[in-house]
């Protein structure tokens, strides 16, 4: 398998942590960290709350046969999952830019994990493929998802108003974004 078709483990300058495929067994961890509101609020809908065994085992077959060269792998801290990032590859005349997503269980906020984990999988992905820009949308009001981005070089590019509806409430995002102007 060609290297940029691989799915990754990045190891990460937090002690502990790594990111790596997601696996079957990491489904009552998935659960464990998943199912929270303060987690499921800033996310797309996709990611149901309350996050049950289901979709657990759901997401991580969908993820086990995902489109080529779309990267979904787990945070690992301490040995077990505590929270997902991913790399959507977009087609046509987007085929150069990217979006990352990301999460994280609560136990684990305020570590670093994630600014270390968005930073680490930034490098991989214009490293081993042929991408010019990687991109983030984030609800207005998750100035922690923000401030990830902005440590690790995205630059804010706009608000899009008015542009998200989550749980009734129709709100802001903030489209963020790097360049790889190599």
């Amino acid at each position: 398998m060609p290297e940029s078709r691989r799915r990754p483990t990045l190891v990460l300058p937090v002690a502990g942590v790594r990111l790596r495929p997601w696996q079957l067994a990491d489904a009552p961890a998935l659960v464990a960290c998943a199912n929270d509101e303060s987690v499921a609020q800033n996310l797309r809908d996709t990611f149901p709350h309350p996050y049950l065994p289901e979709d657990a085992r759901w997401y991580l077959e969908t993820v086990a046969t995902a489109h080529a060269p779309d990267i979904h792998l787990a945070i690992e801290v301490a040995g077990s999952a505590g929270g997902g990032i991913s790399v959507i590859f977009k087609e046509d005349v987007d085929r150069r830019s990217a979006e990352i997503g990301y999460w994280l269980g609560r136990p684990h906020w305020g570590r670093g994990i994630m600014t270390a984990a968005v930073e680490a999988l930034t490098k991989y992905t214009f490293v081993e493929f042929n991408i010019c820009r990687l991109y983030a949308g984030v609800f207005a009001h998750n100035t922690a998802s923000a401030r990830v981005l902005e440590k690790c070089g995205y630059e804010l590019e706009g608000r899009l108003r008015k542009s998200i509806t989550k749980n009734g409430q129709t709100t802001d995002s903030l489209l963020y974004a790097i360049v790889n102007e190599q």
